[in-house]
């Protein structure tokens, strides 16, 4: 039986595997400090939109801090799966193998920047009880958001380095 052709088109499948990990400089172990912010600002723009939208909903609301901080958290998470899960679904996903995208690639890094951002919002003195017309309430959120992108970053780097987190998505492009 012949297996030529088998291991010609396994050989060209690993080559082209091969090239398209290369892709971006999402190569495993040479990814870009340019690469691994790109795809923290992509996460932060999702979980920005998320928290904003959640304080700005609980304080009008007149929440506590508590329900306030886990609306924002809630919709940081949404938001932050939405900009992935849409853009894996224009490229042709259904949506179970899209969610289960979004969810790997996104996990780690939400997880991180949220856990930055609140936690710098949190101990910032006063800012829990700022209203959204006070700049001290403005100044700890983006603050909070300088800080976790400058956190989360190198996190990113490494993850995509090792095939994980905004790595998964590439595949999709």
């Amino acid at each position: 039986m012949d297996h030529s052709a088998h291991h010609t088109s396994t050989a060209h499948d690993h080559a082209a595997h091969e090239a398209h990990a290369g892709h971006a400089g999402h190569q495993m172990g040479a990814v870009t400090w340019g690469a691994a912010a790109k795809a923290t600002l992509h996460c932060l723009t999702g979980c920005a939109i998320g928290e904003i939208l959640g304080m700005v909903i609980g304080t009008a609301l007149m929440w506590g801090n508590v329900q306030t901080m886990i609306l924002a958290i809630s919709l940081a998470f949404f938001f932050g799966y939405s900009f992935t899960l849409f853009a894996v679904r224009r490229a042709g996903l259904d949506w179970k193998s899209a969610i289960k995208v979004a969810l790997a690639a996104d996990t780690v890094s939400i997880a991180v920047m949220e856990l930055v951002d609140n936690g710098i919002i949190a101990l910032t003195p006063g800012a829990m009880d700022a209203h959204l017309s006070d700049a001290l309430f403005w100044t700890a959120l983006l603050g909070g958001f300088a800080v976790a992108f400058m956190i989360t970053t190198p996190v990113n780097k490494w993850m995509i380095g090792r095939g994980k987190g905004h790595a998964v998505v590439h595949a999709y492009h």
